[in-house]
């Protein structure tokens, strides 16, 4: 029951704080670019008034764009809980496993590019494709990323892996690490749409990847999509934040440690925010014929980590 509530208490919190993550990075990259921005909170005032719309549903479109949100929005909560936030102990331990993990994310992928094509848009088919063009590309990257830390830690289970480099911090500074921090940063980029990939705040045709897949939807259904995608970002800042820095991460579930757990989590991915927001300020968007080779080059690290992993431990 106390492993129950504590992967309940992490997707509460990831539902909570995902779009105050998203407000800080557009809030600190507004300040650096001289502006006053928007105020944290304003993604969670959107999502509000989004969900007091009214539901639109193009025409001549299936179950499928009607089951792609929920589809989205549940396998990212689905992964809140059983990936190790605030403490190791989450409920279906076993399932936490890094493939079980990675292929949850892709469900919901996948199921947003059905959405985008359903409506049968030039748009929503443009969007579909670059997106499966970028999943085929960061998904094997995000399992050899991963897999590079579960070979010392000898189990593919996070929890178990957060653990392993919890008893041997040493371990954060191999080779392997820092060629995995690389690539799975790099890839972070990718999967939630950040730039040099993707530039979220854009809807020009020739630029956008998620924003062509999801203009068909309206209303709740918006909404859904919306904090969906924040809900990724936060998700895999969570990972690369425990994942490479576990510590403050709780290994009980003791009501006092999962709290620090928790606040751990929230200072570290709150400084992952910022950086990225730094990190958007100083670079331009690629050319989306120039993105296949940024993830190949996060591949080929991936690689040399899992390498250096079976020649180095």
């Amino acid at each position: 029951m106390s492993r129950a509530v504590v992967g309940f208490l992490q997707v509460v919190v990831l539902v909570a704080g995902a779009p105050i993550l998203a407000g800080l990075v557009r809030k600190v990259r507004a300040r650096l670019e001289g502006r006053a921005g928007p105020p944290i909170a304003q993604p969670w005032r959107d999502l509000r008034k989004l969900l007091g719309k009214e539901r639109i549903v193009p025409e001549h479109t299936s179950w499928v764009f009607a089951v792609a949100p929920l589809v989205v929005m549940c396998s990212v909560g689905l992964v809140a809980a059983i990936v190790p936030f605030a403490s190791t102990r989450t409920p279906f331990g076993s399932a936490g496993d890094l493939f079980a993990v990675v292929y949850l994310l892709l469900l919901g992928t996948v199921f947003l590019a059905l959405g985008g094509l359903d409506p049968g848009t030039a748009f929503g088919g443009m969007g579909a494709s670059r997106e499966m063009t970028l999943a085929a590309l960061a998904e094997p990257t995000v399992l050899l990323a991963v897999f590079a830390l579960s070979v010392p830690a000898g189990s593919s289970n996070l929890s178990a892996i957060v653990a392993a480099t919890l008893a041997h911090p040493a371990r954060v500074a191999t080779l392997q690490s820092v060629l995995a921090l690389a690539a799975f940063a790099v890839v972070t980029l990718a999967e939630c749409g950040r730039l040099p990939v993707d530039n979220p705040s854009t809807h020009l045709e020739l630029t956008m990847i998620h924003e062509a897949m999801v203009l068909e939807y309206a209303g709740p259904d918006l909404a859904l999509v919306e904090l969906a995608s924040a809900m990724r970002l936060a998700v895999f800042a969570g990972l690369l934040a425990n994942l490479f820095f576990p510590w403050g991460i709780a290994t009980t579930t003791s009501p006092l440690e999962v709290v620090l757990g928790m606040a751990a989590l929230a200072g570290k991915v709150a400084c992952l925010g910022v950086a990225l927001a730094v990190f958007e300020v100083f670079v331009a968007k690629l050319r989306l014929f120039r993105v296949p080779e940024l993830l190949a080059a996060s591949f080929v690290l991936a690689f040399l980590a899992v390498t250096a992993s079976f020649f180095l431990t």
